[in-house]
């Protein structure tokens, strides 16, 4: 038995159920732009880890991946190992409470 092969193959499977369940979870209906507001509601000016950002994306209907776009287009930034909503995000959701 290739057990690399066989821990690969349950690797893809426990991924497709953490897909499914956050399908399941579902997102209430809301617009990426309201699901994009409540996320950076919620993370507000705090830092957070890797792991924590990933989290709060997850919560709020991204892919954790996402959160390494938003890095690129500079709406995250990095400080101290920490990721922190930019400037660049906290303008855009105050333009989208306005």
């Amino acid at each position: 038995m290739d057990t690399r092969a066989a821990a690969a193959a349950l690797r893809v499977i426990a991924r497709g159920f953490t897909d499914l369940a956050d399908a399941l979870d579902g997102d209430g209906g809301l617009s990426e732009d309201d699901r994009i507001v409540a996320l950076l509601e919620e993370w507000g000016l705090r830092g957070l880890t890797r792991e924590e950002a990933s989290a709060l994306f997850r919560r709020h209907g991204f892919a954790p991946q996402t959160a390494g776009g938003w890095a690129r287009g500079e709406w995250i930034e990095t400080r101290d190992g920490l990721r922190y909503a930019s400037e660049r995000s906290r303008k855009w959701l105050s333009e989208r409470r306005a």
